[in-house]
């Protein structure tokens, strides 16, 4: 642990938090995640990581969250905030990034920020302006038809000024390597009458230090875990910090649950390499709502089959249009009620080790199981770290957004968490 806050950083869900803690330890910081602003807190890492659950909920709530607890991370010494997002925005015409945006410049008396959601290592990537998935525009990607954020348009100045107060600017790699080298300065924009944001290249990992020195002295921006990994970096070498080895413990005795929630292709792949070597149980939406299977039955399930069983919800997009008959909002609430109960039920019958697939399955079982403040440790891959709770050290627990990961995603997470 430091003597300052370097870095204070809100993200709108859980496993977008822990990404960005990642990056931040990866660079060599201490850094602790909150889960929501905490009661009590008495650390001093280099950086503080609060996750909201913000990302879909109404404008003026996202607004007020928000700056609450960029409010307390000032308290807490923060030299520098930033608001983070998914690296594919995620956020309709009427979502909360540009509203979230207004108000903290608003807050603070701010003309302009950053907006930068790339994340090249997992194939997300903004050239002109246009952020693309795995080399996909946005809005052909698989990310069109999202349930909760469909995304309709590539084009992240166009997607920012329809939420914002904010004129956007796209700023090219060859402007900002011509303001680092001090051929020209960064400079408002032309008839530009109030406040601006500037959504610059980064299509290549490097690109991320780039901005870094470029944008690194703004007291407020927003993007991706990309972006503020490279801050991380920055703060580390201008401080001459080294990797601490606080950021890679990671092993646990005891027996491993995994679960799943998310229906990405990416997460359905996973699920069907671990399949082929490892025990799971599949919660079925009809079941669970006419109460065939419960709590009670998928624990007594789980306790018979192995000691790194793999329970999930996830469904083929085939299977997911006969759920939303069932009721789209009312499938999804009780599939997170349950699979958070048995996530508690693990940890009370001495599990110690919980691996979770999918940001709301995710930040329904933070929340199930209570903890408020983890340490970040070792990446099991990009953006997705083994997270230790202050509170219970004995724990493991490994959270990831459903796109990320290799194909044999869970395997690892189980072996570097056994190790």
């Amino acid at each position: 642990m430091g003597d300052k806050v370097f870095l204070g950083l809100v993200a709108d869900d859980f496993t977008g938090a822990s990404d960005a803690a990642s990056f931040l330890a990866a660079s060599g910081l201490s850094v602790i995640l909150c889960n929501e602003v905490p009661e009590k807190f008495e650390q001093t890492p280099d950086a503080i990581v609060i996750a909201l659950k913000s990302r879909t909920i109404p404008a003026d709530e996202a607004v007020q969250q928000s700056i609450n607890a960029f409010k307390w991370l000032k308290s807490k010494g923060a030299e520098q905030i930033y608001f983070k997002y998914c690296a594919t925005f995620d956020s309709t015409e009427k979502g909360n990034i540009g509203p979230v945006t207004d108000a903290v410049l608003d807050e603070w008396g701010l003309d302009y920020t950053v907006v930068c959601p790339a994340l090249p290592v997992n194939g997300r990537t903004v050239r002109e302006g246009i952020l693309y998935v795995n080399g996909i525009p946005l809005e052909q990607s698989h990310m069109k038809d999202h349930p909760l954020t469909p995304m309709r348009d590539s084009y992240i100045p166009r997607l920012m000024e329809k939420q914002s107060k904010c004129k956007a600017y796209v700023v090219s790699t060859e402007e900002m390597r011509a303001i680092a080298n001090g051929t020209c300065g960064l400079k408002k924009p032309e008839n530009c009458a109030g406040r601006w944001c500037y959504v610059p290249d980064y299509y290549e990992d490097a690109h991320g230090d780039l901005i870094a020195e470029v944008f690194g002295n703004i007291p407020f921006l927003t993007g991706g875990s990309g972006l503020a990994g490279a801050l991380g970096r920055r703060y580390a070498k201008n401080n001459s910090l080294n990797a601490k080895s606080a950021n890679s413990f990671h092993h646990s005795d005891g027996k491993t649950l995994l679960l799943a929630g998310s229906c990405s292709k990416v997460t359905l792949e996973q699920i069907a390499e671990y399949q082929k070597s490892h025990e799971s149980f599949q919660i079925l939406p009809e079941k669970l709502l006419n109460g065939e299977q419960t709590t009670e039955s998928i624990f007594d399930w789980i306790k018979t089959h192995g000691d790194r069983v793999l329970v999930f919800s996830s469904q083929s997009p085939e299977e997911m249009k006969k759920t939303q008959e069932l009721g789209q909002e009312r499938v999804a609430s009780a599939i997170e009620s349950v699979l958070s109960a048995v996530a508690l039920e693990a940890v009370e019958n001495g599990y110690t080790k919980i691996i979770s697939a999918g940001g709301e399955t995710s930040g329904a079982v933070t929340k199930a199981l209570g903890y408020s403040t983890f340490y970040t440790g070792t990446s099991v891959a990009p953006g997705v770290p083994v997270m230790i709770p202050v509170e219970n050290s004995s724990l493991r627990i490994v959270l990831k957004s459903g796109g990320f990961g290799q194909k044999d995603f869970f395997e690892r997470a189980v072996e570097i968490t056994n190790e």
